[in-house]
């Protein structure tokens, strides 16, 4: 059996390399965090927790003047990011895109040292480990990081982006419904403009997830938006066109303000 797999992504505009066996492999949640990102501009992106890089490069992907930092704590894991970056089926990707080693909660100059200054993203993504510590553990290290939340988690992380993101530039973020309350408090003073939209599997099913984009130094108020469906009929195993359409990168998920 293979250690690692090379999975194409937005039928073909990029590919990852990702681990078998161990560590997390990237899904939806990541395409619907990078369709998060719309900007035409010739913008500087950080991927917070980037993993392998799949949100990251699903951005640089479908907006061709992106350019983006893939930032993640776990050595092995950043050897696969730039395992991906190093494909040829990524050359269009590779030259706007790079891979910072270093932690998320790092601050001050520390942070600064490893490569995240002071208002210098246009963009900041994040995917943050969801799993309460006190879930089932595993026994894969990679996985366990990447899944269990620390205390603080969101603190700490929408800390470093508000330190990193430029005067109205736009975090975005997927999670669990259950952290909305931390969330809202950790955005505090640093962004404002917070809209929130839940994901449903079907109508009448319970959110699994929420989308979440904020605005730096924004005053506006908090917008609870219309729930997305990922399948739009009760018996269909498909995804809903719209669903699909930002699954695979061919469209966005827009901003109301």
């Amino acid at each position: 059996m293979p250690d690692e797999t090379i999975d194409a992504f937005h039928r073909g505009a990029f590919h990852l390399v990702q681990p078998v066996g161990r560590g997390h492999r990237a899904g939806m949640d990541a395409m619907l965090l990078a369709s998060l990102v719309l900007d035409e501009r010739p913008v500087r992106i950080a991927d917070l927790g980037a993993g392998a890089g799949a949100a990251g490069l699903a951005v640089a992907a479908r907006l061709p003047e992106a350019s983006i930092v893939l930032v993640e704590r776990s050595p092995d894991m950043a050897v696969f990011a730039r395992k991906s970056l190093a494909l040829p089926q990524n050359a269009g990707i590779a030259s706007r895109a790079e891979v910072v080693e270093a932690d998320v909660t790092l601050t001050g100059r520390a942070r600064v040292a490893a490569g995240l200054a002071d208002d210098s993203f246009h963009h900041v993504i994040m995917n943050p480990p969801f799993n309460d510590p006190c879930d089932r553990k595993t026994p894969d290290v990679l996985k366990a990081e990447a899944h269990a939340m620390t205390d603080d988690l969101f603190e700490s992380w929408i800390r470093t982006a508000g330190a990193i993101t430029i005067p109205g530039g736009q975090l975005s973020l997927i999670a669990r419904p259950q952290s909305i309350a931390d969330i809202i408090a950790a955005c505090g003073r640093r962004f404002g403009g917070i809209e929130i939209t839940p994901i449903h599997p079907r109508a009448g099913e319970n959110a699994t997830r929420i989308l979440v984009t904020a605005i730096k130094g924004s005053r506006a108020r908090l917008q609870l938006r219309a729930p997305l469906l990922m399948h739009d009929r009760p018996d269909a195993h498909a995804f809903a066109s719209f669903v699909d359409d930002l699954n695979n990168g061919r469209i966005g998920y827009r901003r109301l303000r």
